[in-house]
């Protein structure tokens, strides 16, 4: 038998979008069985991302409690489908691509139902906050070896996201040695993932946030320096903290939106980049003649292709990057109560990092 993890209605009823929080509730399932070229995972550890919280308050598309939560996780590969190369991946332990639908195009997903993501969604009909999970082999790459189960499950979703807004999006030149990129909001999981990504690949990463704290704590990761944006002239502050010979960013990576046009004209060099992968301060942005006159390039970015997947897998393994985990419960995955409490924490913006439920130990010790 397997335990997931779903979403409730309340009263038998879904409730209004922002105005319902729905409850967690647990269902045991036979175990499933892998057909053609799938592979069975039996499933250590995943991890929550904002999506989670909107789909608890009905504030994300396709919403159903049919569909266990979560898009990101790990585990081991404990059987196969007759169509798949068993002995390959027999015993290894995975990383599951976080979404379906786009292989290799840079322009975006080729299928015409678009990109999928799993967990909590009709769209997709997979979820990784379950004990096992049956999925297609080219679906998964081998997780990297110096990750812990809770650093692997904190991975996938914003791993991809932060590599293709970083490098697909903000490009090769403006990413890496010796350029200057400017990351905001830092503390998410995304921003966080692009600042190790940048800080690898030889970057001058500067970062904003409104708490000391969280820019003291990326400066400690690798970042060169940052500042307060509720700082009266933060933008001048950070043109002066730039190394020798920069006088302005070489790309931006934005994941608020609002007036990011605006501050980047001032930040950024003629023909710079503002790669945006979120709009969470408002989902309109005024596109300003100073940028048209300034040749500034404007991005958007959401997730990325089943090739830059494997790209960002390869390229944390190449560099052992460790992704942030801000906080792992240990715990069975039927801890309602503890699931709660992750969720809690992002709900206040407690988290500096990934929030993860690693339940691989708890179901060992009961073998």
């Amino acid at each position: 038998m397997s335990k997931a993890v779903y979403i409730a209605p309340i009263d038998g009823k879904p409730g209004k979008p922002g105005q319902v929080y729905y409850p967690l509730t647990v269902r045991t399932l036979p175990k499933p069985t892998p057909r053609g070229n799938e592979l069975l995972i039996k499933l250590t550890a995943a991890s929550l991302n904002h999506r989670d919280l909107f789909l608890r308050q009905h504030l994300y598309p396709g919403v159903t409690f049919d569909v266990p939560l979560l898009a990101d996780g790990v585990g081991i590969v404990v059987g196969a489908g007759p169509e798949a190369t068993a002995k390959k991946w027999d015993g290894k332990r995975v990383v599951l691509n976080p979404g379906v639908g786009w292989k290799d195009s840079p322009d975006g997903p080729e299928e015409a139902t678009g990109y999928r993501i799993m967990g909590g969604t009709k769209v997709y009909d997979k979820g990784t906050l379950q004990e096992y999970i049956t999925i297609a082999e080219s679906e998964v790459e081998e997780a990297p070896a110096h990750l812990s189960d809770a650093e692997a499950a904190a991975l996938p979703l914003t791993g991809l996201t932060a590599w293709r807004a970083l490098v697909s999006k903000a490009g090769e030149r403006n990413s890496k040695d010796g350029a200057a990129v400017l990351i905001t909001g830092i503390g998410g999981g995304v921003a966080l993932m692009a600042l190790r990504l940048a800080v690898a690949r030889g970057a001058h990463v500067f970062v904003t946030s409104s708490s000391q704290e969280k820019i003291q704590k990326a400066v400690e990761l690798g970042a060169s320096g940052g500042v307060s944006y509720k700082e009266e002239g933060w933008d001048k502050k950070l043109l002066g903290m730039l190394p020798a010979g920069k006088k302005s960013f070489d790309a931006v990576v934005d994941g608020a939106g609002g007036d990011s046009i605006e501050k980047s004209v001032k930040l950024l060099k003629a023909g710079g980049v503002l790669s945006i992968y979120g709009m969470t301060v408002s989902p309109k942005m005024p596109f300003l003649m100073q940028a048209v006159l300034k040749n500034i390039d404007v991005r958007g970015s959401t997730m990325g292709s089943r090739k830059e997947f494997q790209e960002m897998v390869d390229y944390v393994k190449a560099k052992s990057i460790h992704p942030v985990v801000s906080r792992t419960l240990e715990s069975d995955i039927d801890d309602l109560a503890g699931l709660d409490g992750l969720f809690e924490d992002m709900k206040q913006g407690k988290q500096f990092g990934k929030l993860v439920i690693d339940f691989g130990k708890t179901a060992s010790s009961k073998l």
